[in-house]
């Protein structure tokens, strides 16, 4: 009698009953699936046109800077500086110049007069490897 009890209803055909599904549950699958659906849409989108991403991220401003050289001084020192004065840095003329890209140092560098505006001729790009060692 207890297994009676126990086992699932029958249809007439002799088929076992389906188990009714809660509707907040089902709601909630049909939400599932409907975001795989467009996941999916989104994957193939960018899979599709990869230049669209490229171009996108183009329009991204970054941070450009040289950097001279650098100096330590005191407060007392840096108080007495005026018009005129010379401040004497780490580098030697003729050293590479340290070029940043967002705070990252990328490149090297020495400098160039263009259409009498400084510029800045690249002389070697960092590896992707070697500015990896420095973070």
């Amino acid at each position: 009698m207890a297994d009676e009890e126990n086992a699932p209803e029958e249809s007439p055909e002799g088929a076992p009953e389906e188990a009714s599904v809660d509707p907040a549950v089902e709601e909630g699958l049909e939400g599932v699936a409907e975001a795989a659906g467009e996941a999916i849409d989104a994957a193939e989108a960018v899979a599709a046109s990869p230049a669209r991403t490229v171009e996108f991220i183009k329009e991204v401003p970054l941070a450009v800077t040289v950097e001279v050289g650098r100096s330590r001084m005191t407060i007392q020192d840096l108080l007495q500086l005026g018009q005129g004065s010379v401040v004497e840095l780490t580098k030697l003329a003729g050293d590479p110049l340290d070029i940043f890209i967002n705070g990252k140092q990328v490149a090297y560098g020495e400098a160039v007069i263009v259409n009498e505006k400084f510029g800045i001729r690249l002389t070697e790009i960092i590896s992707p490897e070697e500015r990896l060692k420095h973070v």
